[in-house]
């Protein structure tokens, strides 16, 4: 009994802001039950009306209380929300609780462009992500400490983040070259950190997503240390997914080892669960084939009843696909996994300024050749949307356009 009213009492103390909210929405019960009592009563018109006011003010009264007394809860748990009406606060958390299960497939940088468009649509997004980097930082790291690559997640853990922009813009920071972190980022220094701590990478993504607040969730595809291998055309072999495109030859196929890594189990229930599949955008050899070829999950996405959608890059990737057509892309996939792991590709129509697409044909990157019949003769749909954007010069994928593209596929299901 001491230990119970010692937690009411702790209400009541000095600075918590409770007790007037408290007493505002005790004021506001005493008039309603003054007002209600009265009503019943057979008296003058006038007094029947004082009646009501008072009744009506306990009731705005009593809501004003409650209303105020929840923020002030709120406030705590999420200060970011201070300035936001709860209203608004409760509407965006249901109506993305409600949003469709979505499984993006890949890595890189346009894995977490989607990733930003979708989040304003649903936050029953799951990112399966490649863990095959061994590049810039994240193979640093990887040889350093013996981590799985940080990089990719990183990436995709600041686009799905509900945090304040000051905190994705920390996990992007980016050390310079005269200190003893070049070209490390914070991000992959706290997943390396934070895995070393809970002795798990898993948990370490788990924990780092309640500290970004995220709108879903990424799961790496394998907990395994695993190296892509390319085999070229010309019978050579390069290991290491930063060498692939260094060798400027043109790829056959491309494998892990050691072989047949093991899924990892959230990655396998997120593809049962997932109403849409969206392979890419991204790197095809590098980012995207990587998680097809752990047989787990090209079975469960070949299975799936769910629609599934790969996005096709606007540019050709020197190193990668040189000269690939839409049509190019597609088999590749394909010869990597199954026949079923797509329904639909999406392929950009916009157009590109003739001085960006010189600029960009000069480093040997040419716009993707949109073969639409040889793509339907294989029995896929094509869906031609305007999905780019110039920035500074660059080609990019517009996350909000790719999101609404990828949300319409909702009328399908």
């Amino acid at each position: 009994m001491k230990a119970a009213s010692s937690v009411i009492l702790k209400w009541f103390y000095p600075g918590i802001g409770i007790k007037r909210w408290v007493g505002l929405s005790a004021f506001g019960v005493v008039l309603l039950i003054i007002g209600t009592a009265n009503l019943r009563a057979e008296q003058f018109w006038l007094i029947q009306l004082l009646d009501a006011l008072v009744v009506f003010s306990g009731i705005i009264i009593l809501i004003l209380g409650i209303k105020r007394m929840m923020r002030s809860f709120i406030a705590v748990f999420v200060p970011s929300s201070r300035g936001s009406e709860l209203v608004d606060l409760l509407y965006q958390k249901k109506h993305l609780s409600r949003g469709p299960h979505i499984v993006a497939v890949g890595g890189g940088t346009g894995l977490s462009v989607l990733l930003s468009g979708l989040k304003s649509y649903s936050s029953n997004i799951s990112a399966i992500v490649t863990v095959a980097d061994d590049g810039g930082s994240s193979g640093r790291l990887r040889q350093q400490f013996d981590v799985l690559p940080p990089g990719d997640i990183r990436n995709c853990l600041v686009a799905l983040a509900d945090a304040p922009a000051l905190m994705r813009d920390l996990f992007q920071f980016r050390f310079d070259k005269n200190s003893e972190f070049s070209g490390h980022s914070f991000g992959n220094l706290f997943l390396t950190v934070m895995t070393r701590l809970t002795g798990d990478f898993e948990k370490a993504i788990k924990e780092t997503s309640k500290v970004l607040a995220l709108r879903g969730q990424v799961i790496p595809s394998t907990l395994g240390d695993v190296t892509l291998v390319a085999h070229y055309k010309d019978g050579s072999v390069v290991a290491g997914e930063e060498q692939i495109p260094k060798a400027r030859k043109r790829i056959s196929n491309v494998s892990l080892t050691p072989e047949q890594p093991l899924a990892t189990p959230d990655a396998i229930k997120a593809i049962k669960e997932a109403q849409i599949i969206v392979l890419g955008p991204g790197s095809l050899y590098t980012s995207i084939i990587p998680n097809l070829l752990i047989k787990e999950i090209t079975r469960e996405i070949a299975e799936s009843d769910a629609i599934k959608v790969y996005v096709c890059n606007v540019m050709t990737q020197p190193g990668e696909t040189d000269g690939y057509s839409v049509c190019d892309h597609i088999k590749a996939l394909i010869s990597h996994s199954s026949t079923r792991i797509l329904d639909y590709c999406v392929v950009n129509n916009g157009e590109v300024p003739a001085e960006v697409l010189k600029r960009y044909s000069g480093e040997n990157s040419l716009l993707v050749v949109n073969d639409r019949k040889n793509i339907e003769s294989l029995g896929y749909r094509v869906v031609e949307e305007d999905f780019s954007m110039i920035q500074d010069g660059v080609i990019r994928h517009d996350a909000e356009k790719l999101a609404r593209i990828i949300m319409s596929f909702i009328e399908e299901i």
